[in-house]
């Protein structure tokens, strides 16, 4: 590909999961804070900030989840930088808000993060296949992202990204994205639901929606041939 492709992965799990996507597109990570060696930086806009910072001119810029709310957050605040942008299993906001009723209720996350800091060990597994129910590989797709999931960060790393998930409202931030923006979510996404997907495509300028059938929120591990196929025509346009 002409033009360099950078993929920022969700919450917990790493870039394990999405290496074989990322390096079939030729891509590269850009790791969230607190990641692999990436340090930890607590404040979601400046996050933003410093992946800004280091990417190059004109990359497309690809998240996942947590990672494509931050995409998305690189995007608004730096036009330049972010040729193109695909948001995978991305919303404008996890929870619900008032006007947003397409989210996880509040006092449901709170239950989670309060699970997670008293035994991540345990709530790793239900998380995943958690967002797994309605894939028609569940089961499988659940086992594979559990296999190939990085060593587990900690725990004040995987408080900050939950913390970033009860606060970050991007609304605004959609709309004053300039650029070619793809959304790719599946059909059967309990976490990142479909209708969170069309109200985010609905605020982004121009932005297209594609939906993976009989899928929950890891495209890339139920029909990975496809989803490259999807970012490959869309980046190569």
């Amino acid at each position: 590909m002409s033009t360099p492709l950078y993929f920022i992965p969700g919450w917990c799990l790493g870039r394990g999961p999405l290496a074989a996507a990322v390096d079939a597109l030729n891509g590269q990570f850009f790791d969230l804070p607190g990641y692999a060696d990436a340090p930890l930086i607590a404040d979601f806009d400046a996050a933003a900030a410093d992946i800004a910072a280091r990417l190059p001119a004109g990359a497309t810029l690809c998240g996942w989840s947590l990672g494509a709310q931050l995409a998305l957050a690189v995007a608004a605040l730096a036009p330049e930088k972010v040729g193109k942008l695909v948001l995978v299993a991305g919303t404008a906001s996890f929870v619900q808000r008032d006007g947003w009723p397409h989210g996880m209720p509040p006092a449901m996350l709170a239950e989670f993060t309060a699970g997670i800091a008293a035994d991540a060990e345990a709530m790793l597994p239900r998380f995943v296949g958690g967002f797994n129910r309605g894939d028609a590989r569940a089961k499988a797709v659940t086992q594979e992202l559990l296999q190939l999931a990085d060593p587990r960060p900690s725990g004040a790393v995987l408080a900050t990204g939950l913390e970033w998930l009860r606060v970050v409202d991007l609304r605004q931030a959609a709309t004053e994205i300039k650029v070619p923006t793809l959304l790719l979510n599946g059909s059967a996404d309990p976490l990142m639901p479909l209708p969170a997907a069309e109200a985010l495509a609905a605020l982004i300028p121009g932005a297209r929606l594609e939906v993976f059938a009989d899928c929950a929120h890891a495209p890339f591990i139920s029909t990975p041939a496809d989803f490259v196929a999807r970012v490959a025509a869309f980046v190569n346009a």
